[in-house]
């Protein structure tokens, strides 16, 4: 057989990734701060894409800025309508019978499988000019290393301050100097003595504290201030590993008092701040902001998804008419017609969006509904693949929606990944449960232990197996760990220190 090139014609069959698709993904994984600021860059970029409502001079505003739809102009819904083979491996979104009402998501039918409801009322109104803005009320924080310049200038001068500033920039956060004083005092060519002095007069600023090199010195200066430091409380502070270990005889030894004395000083202790920079700065506090509500009404369940912090996305019709009446060329038609295809499949994306969250929000409700009703006890053991089969979408899509998003119900506010959890075989054969109610039902039996009792990890495997957990007892130590429990030595030291200080 002769070796020579030639042509061949083969026909193929594959699953293209178009621009669209791959930003309908996207969208799915953004949270809606996330998503608001992705919504920002649009509509700097698509000058047919506008927010609220506008006054025009032919009438309603809303008449001006419904979507448009031309011929060729491609929506998410037109991308993903190749049925299930195509869109099942990317989004999973096939269109039902799902309303919009005020910006939120409803249910049109009221009910799921007879127990869980979505009622039409909205969870909350879309942002407005009306609503107070928060965050511009925030005045930015003085850090600490503002704070303590602050001070320094107040009471030092010269090559003093100088030096004081060069300190200061080497505390961190936490109020620690993170410095080698030699080293600073070649480096700035000062005397190892100057450098020490200035160090101590860093060391009386607010907060008390601060400036010290470790542990011991902080807790040191703290006691200063106090003028609680006589040589009892400093032999105490200099031997906080003995504490550590729960060593008192051999800390009133040392320390040569006896143990009220000693359990005064340990209680003095407790009262200083080991990290007294962290009263000073530190940024303002970002609050978890819920992308779902949940709460219940007459025993139904309402799901409705955030929309105060979504900006409501409209198509400017007015505008796009003068666009298109002084759109002479050919090249300047095909980007109008590019703008309001893009603009189109972004409102119809977002439509999407919402109702995919809801599906699985439900869905999760549904599988978790006595979590809702009784707590963390009852939550049961749930996966990806579960929901995903339920809503007869892939696990993936499930896994995208449920990437930072947050649900707000009457227990508090949860990342909907926390939902999914593992399970734990019943030793009597009924239903497993899930890990973090056996974590729920660890820490309940730790809490209530007898301090001259304290449950080993033994004992807490034999009476987690009488409440129906077959679990080991590598799993409990870990469930514990997980939990910041100490083990069954460090609690019985640290109760221990607790009664006497009582």
């Amino acid at each position: 057989m002769a070796l020579a090139p030639r042509l061949d014609l083969r026909q193929s069959q594959s699953l293209v990734m178009t621009p669209q698709l791959q930003q309908a993904i996207k969208l799915l994984t953004l949270s809606n701060l996330e998503l608001e600021t992705f919504i920002s860059d649009e509509l700097e970029k698509n000058p047919l894409l506008d927010t609220g409502e506008i006054s025009t001079e032919n009438g309603n505003a809303n008449d001006s800025q419904e979507p448009l739809s031309e011929p060729g102009a491609q929506g998410s819904d037109e991308i993903l309508s190749s049925g299930p083979s195509d869109a099942e491996a990317t989004l999973d979104m096939e269109g039902h019978t799902d309303s919009f009402t005020n910006n939120s998501l409803s249910d049109s039918d009221g009910t799921l499988d007879g127990q869980l409801g979505l009622n039409s009322g909205s969870a909350s109104s879309g942002a407005t000019g009306d609503s107070p803005d928060f965050e511009n009320m925030l005045v930015a924080e003085i850090t600490l290393t503002d704070h303590l310049m602050n001070q320094a200038g107040a009471v030092l001068s010269g090559t003093d301050l100088f030096v004081a500033q060069h300190i200061i920039d080497q505390i961190d956060e936490c109020g620690y100097l993170q410095a080698d004083l030699l080293e600073l005092a070649q480096r700035l060519n000062v005397g190892l003595a100057d450098i020490e002095r200035i160090l101590g007069a860093v060391q009386t600023l607010d907060p008390v504290g601060v400036g010290a090199r470790d542990l011991a010195e902080c807790l040191a200066l703290q006691a200063k201030d106090a003028d609680r430091y006589d040589p009892a409380m400093a032999r105490l502070i200099d031997n906080l590993d003995l504490l550590a270990r729960g060593a008192l005889p051999q800390l009133k030894r040392i320390c040569s008092v006896d143990d009220e004395d000693l359990m005064d000083m340990i209680s003095e202790l407790r009262n200083y701040d080991p990290k007294p920079g962290c009263k000073i700065g530190g940024g303002a506090v970002q609050a978890v902001v819920p992308d779902v509500f949940i709460a219940e009404r007459g025993g139904r369940w309402l799901i409705e998804v955030n929309s105060a912090t979504l900006p409501k996305v409209l198509v400017n019709r007015s505008y796009y008419s003068e666009l298109k009446d002084g759109a002479q060329d050919k090249q300047s038609k095909d980007w109008l017609n590019e703008c309001l295809a893009d603009a189109n499949w972004l409102i119809k994306a977002l439509d999407q969006r919402q109702r995919t969250i809801v599906k699985v929000a439900t869905e999760i409700v549904k599988q978790q509904e006595a979590f809702f009703r009784k707590g963390v006890a009852h939550l049961r053991p749930l996966t990806l693949k579960n929901v995903a089969e339920q809503i007869e979408m892939h696990e993936s899509t499930v896994s995208r929606v449920t990437s930072n998003k947050y649900l707000s119900c009457s227990r508090g506010t949860f990342e909907l990944k926390y939902f999914f959890t593992s399970g734990i075989q019943s030793s009597t054969g009924g239903e497993a449960a899930s890990a973090e109610a056996v974590k729920s039902h660890i820490k309940t039996l730790i809490d209530e232990e007898d301090p001259k009792k304290i449950l080993s990890d033994d004992k807490l495997v034999t009476l987690l197996q009488a409440k129906g957990f077959d679990i080991a007892r590598r799993t409990v130590a870990k469930y514990r760990e997980a939990l910041g429990l100490g083990s069954s030595v460090q609690r019985r030291r640290q109760k221990a220190l607790q009664g006497k200080a009582a």
